[in-house]
Order: structure tokens, then sequence, then C-alpha cells
């Protein structure tokens, strides 16, 4: 590490951020096969969200890949260095106050811990969304499973690639069994029954202490 870089401080807290948007932000981590229904789900869940006030944003695979990790190919060493990207901007995201949704295949396991050990216990949400091979073959949304399958696309995931299937994660979504308006559903209930849609109890405390410690005219 550079001895020269040295963290900057704010003055303003996460937790100050966190009680002006009277939520606890957090993310939830969509993971599993190209097709299986997490750039939909997510996408589903951050509107419902957002009709209910609260702040979000979705960081989707294909978006992230155009952008921030558009340098990245697809090795193993280049996937692991796509979700730690991801990962820290969920986190500085999570700071600034939002609920986080994240849509990525993320097929290894070990990215998946990485990922979730930037984040304070009960803050990362893996979320399965579960759909066999077969269905994902058959839904094939944009043709990549065909291009895989006559050898256009090389270390593709569910071909000749693995996905490491999450062993204990937070949800599992049956997409091959329930419709994507009850997967929202489980996601949302989940969240409640977490608390994570409700204000921290001192979320009015933090507010007035974050007003009153803010700069004045008289003040500066």
């Amino acid at each position: 590490m550079n001895n020269n870089i040295i963290p900057h401080q704010s003055l303003v807290t996460p937790e100050q951020r966190a009680a002006l948007t009277r939520q606890r932000p957090c993310v939830l981590w969509f993971t599993g096969l190209s097709g299986a229904g997490k750039s939909t789900l997510s996408s589903l869940v951050d509107a419902a969200l957002h009709k209910r006030g609260r702040h979000t944003f979705v960081l989707d695979g294909d978006n992230m890949r155009r952008r921030l990790c558009r340098d990245l190919g697809f090795s193993d060493a280049d996937r692991t260095e796509n979700i730690r990207r991801v990962a820290e901007t969920a986190r500085l995201m999570t700071e600034a106050g939002l609920i986080v949704l994240t849509a990525f295949i993320s097929p290894f396991r070990s990215e998946r811990m990485l990922a979730r050990s930037l984040f304070a216990p009960g803050r990362f949400i893996e979320i399965y969304v579960n759909a066999p091979l077969e269905l994902v073959e058959q839904r094939d949304p944009k043709g990549l499973y065909r291009r895989a399958r006559r050898g256009e696309i090389r270390q593709f995931t569910g071909i000749d690639s693995p996905y490491e299937a999450p062993e204990q994660p937070e949800l599992e979504l049956d997409t091959a069994r329930f419709s994507p308006e009850q997967c929202v559903r489980t996601v949302l209930a989940y969240l409640e029954e977490h608390g994570l849609l409700n204000p921290p109890a001192d979320a009015g405390a933090e507010d007035e202490r974050a007003q009153a410690d803010a700069p004045r005219p008289d003040r500066v």
C-alpha cells in the first residue's frame, strides 16, 4: 500500500446520512445464472421501494461492464476484479445512505464472500435467483447460451465455466416456480421483517445533531 495515501474522514458520518434518508442502508446482492431473472427482479424491487419513498440505486452487470469495468474481460481474475469494483461501489453508496441493488452473476463463492466482508453484519443480503440451466437456456433472451454452445463465447457461466450456488443465502427466489410479483413480495417481506425499511431508532436524534453541527453563515 502506498504510504502517501491517507484516507479522508468526512465531517458527516454514514449514520448521519442514513438519518436523513430515514432508512437502513444495505445491499441486496442478486446472484444467479444469466437469464435467471436477476435484472428483472432487481428492477422490480427497486421500483417497489421507490414507490414507498425509499432511496435506492441499481448496479446492473451489463451497465457496469460498459462503464466502470469496461477494461475487464471474463477470465477468473477479471471476474473477481469486476465484483471487487462493484462491491466497493455498493459500499460507498450505502455510506451515502442508499439501499443498493446489484444484479451480477458473481459465480464464485469467494467473490461473494469478499463482497460481504465489506459490509456490517445484516447489511449484505445475498439473494440467490435460482433457475435450472435447462430453463435459462430456453429463455436465453440475449442469445448468449446459443452462442456459447456454438463455441462463439468462451468461459460462459453454466456452459464451460462453473457457477457456485450460494450455500446459505439470506433469500432464495425460485423463478421456475414463482412469478416475479411473488418474488418481489418475498424480498419486501424480508426487508420489513428485518427492520431494513424502518429508520434507525435514533434517526431523529441523529438528524437533529447533524443539523445542529452543520456550518451556518455566522459560524463559517
